[in-house]
């Protein structure tokens, strides 16, 4: 079963999942805090198997009180939100904590996949998954993630998206206010 959130989500619909993935993109929080969306993915991820995330998804989970109490990560300037919805940072590529799965940014999109593919039909599989994508990356720059960009790349980005990460706080806040949540 395939869920879109950018169409109404039905009781029948989130009954039926047994596990629920919230992609992550700039805006894409807001789009989750519209009524149409109000059911996904707090009811679709009730009774799955597997709640995940990659990238800012994990803020939206977040928002519906998903990963309170988990450990979890997102894209490194999101990092510092998570605690806003109860769940304790992790800067990692991918974590594991019991059955919520979270992604780091856009390029550990790959890894996150090949680990819940190796969860769910065995590492074998995962195996040749990965062959047959050819996935072996060697990147051009030395600069994937903070801890090997330059000091000043990194105040660069952060200060370029502090616009974006200031209203992402702002919307993690409100949520938190209009479920009764006291998660800081």
């Amino acid at each position: 079963m395939v869920v879109l959130p950018s169409r109404p989500i039905t009781a029948s619909m989130t009954a039926a999942a047994r596990r629920a993935l919230c992609p992550g993109r700039s805006g894409h929080f807001r789009r989750h805090r519209k009524p149409a969306n109000a059911g996904f993915p707090p009811a679709a991820g009730a009774g799955a198997q597997y709640v995940t995330s990659v990238c800012t998804g994990a803020l939206v989970l977040g928002a519906a009180g998903l990963l309170a109490g988990y450990r979890a990560t997102t894209h490194w300037l999101s990092l510092d939100l998570l605690p806003i919805v109860g769940a304790t940072p992790v800067s990692e590529r991918i974590v594991i904590d019991r059955n919520r799965i979270t992604g780091a940014g856009v390029t550990a999109g790959i890894d996150f996949g090949l680990v819940v593919a190796g969860q769910l039909f065995g590492a074998d599989v995962a195996r040749a998954i990965q062959l047959m994508m050819e996935y072996d990356p060697a990147p051009p720059f030395d600069s994937g993630s903070p801890r090997t960009a330059s000091a000043a790349l990194v105040t660069r980005i952060t200060e370029r998206c502090q616009k974006l990460q200031d209203e992402r706080k702002r919307l993690l806040m409100a949520s938190r206010k209009t479920d009764g949540s006291t998660a800081s």
